[in-house]
């Protein structure tokens, strides 16, 4: 796949010559085409209405970059540096010890334990609205460590088009992903055009509350939900209420969500979808990489695609 970091400006796709402009004209921007223009024409035997044309796609590597680590771990490690003369504990204590001292691997040798320890500690008490201002302050002025832009014109511009075609032929477009959900609404719809409310991801719990008789939600030292792997069709399910009919994803993190869409039901299922694998063989321009990436990791969904028919691009 190939990426290039532009900034969100798209005209409707619907006043396009070419709904995907910046795509090579191969035949995985073929399938896409005749995937749509399949299920959106009243005459086919395929058609899909418009109230079953779900479409859902990952986040961190299949619509914006996601090295050298999810960019919202770098948001905590930055909120754990903010907050640390409040905490001298975090001196000594890991995974914050290493969080301070910029040894992000170290860090994160705890895997998702260490992850929700470094969320919790840096979140849990916040209001909703409170954090959301904390993640739009940050976006606007972070930079990426290695390429010393914005994290935000890391987006990748074919799949801005795709997003944009998709709903301009009357797709609802979702975006799954094992991120935090709060941390995603705050800039998907201005990125990619996806409002808040179709944005499923990992939670922590909230709890509702009148301070000073002001009504907030305040987030909670407790994990809810992890929206990754088999968690992805749950969250689909118990967020979006209907089977999607076009799944995209990048890694293994994502194979259930295309499992889900894309397996027949029963022998009488024999509706048109279809499974998109972004595969990051662009080290010029992004990065190549794949089985043995710690960050979308990207091994089993790859053998099994070409035998469920997904399209690796």
């Amino acid at each position: 796949m190939k990426a290039l970091f532009i900034p969100f400006l798209l005209t409707a796709c619907a006043l396009c010559a070419d709904p995907l402009p910046s795509w090579n004209d191969t035949d995985a921007k073929e399938r896409i085409i005749t995937f749509v223009e399949t299920v959106t024409d009243p005459a086919s035997p395929d058609y899909v209405p418009p109230e079953e044309r779900i479409a859902t796609f990952d986040n961190d590597g299949t619509l914006w970059s996601e090295q050298p680590m999810y960019f919202q771990l770098f948001f905590l490690f930055d909120r754990v540096k903010a907050l640390a003369p409040q905490h001298p504990e975090w001196e000594t204590q890991e995974p914050f010890a290493s969080a301070l001292k910029g040894d992000y691997t170290q860090a994160l040798a705890g895997g998702d334990k260490a992850i929700m320890e470094l969320a919790m500690a840096t979140h849990a008490g916040m209001s909703a609205s409170d954090y959301a201002d904390e993640v739009r302050a940050w976006i606007k002025t972070a930079q990426h460590p290695e390429k010393h832009v914005a994290y935000t014109d890391f987006v990748f511009q074919p799949m801005l088009e795709l997003l944009a075609y998709l709903r301009a032929e009357g797709f609802k477009t979702y975006i799954v992903s094992g991120g935090g959900v709060d941390f995603m609404r705050v800039f998907t719809e201005e990125v990619y055009g996806v409002p808040p409310g179709q944005v499923v991801g990992s939670e922590l719990k909230v709890q509702y509350e009148l301070r000073d008789g002001v009504p907030v939600i305040i987030k909670q030292p407790a994990l809810d939900f992890i929206d990754d792997k088999q968690g992805k069709p749950a969250g689909i399910y118990q967020h979006i209420g209907r089977r999607p009919v076009f799944a995209a994803g990048n890694s293994d993190g994502d194979q259930q969500m295309l499992e889900h869409t894309t397996i027949p039901r029963n022998n009488a299922d024999k509706s048109a979808r279809l499974g998109v694998l972004v595969h990051h063989d662009d080290a010029e321009r992004e990065w190549a990489y794949d089985r043995k990436s710690h960050f979308g990791h990207l091994d089993t969904a790859l053998d099994t695609a070409p035998g469920r028919g997904w399209l690796v691009h």
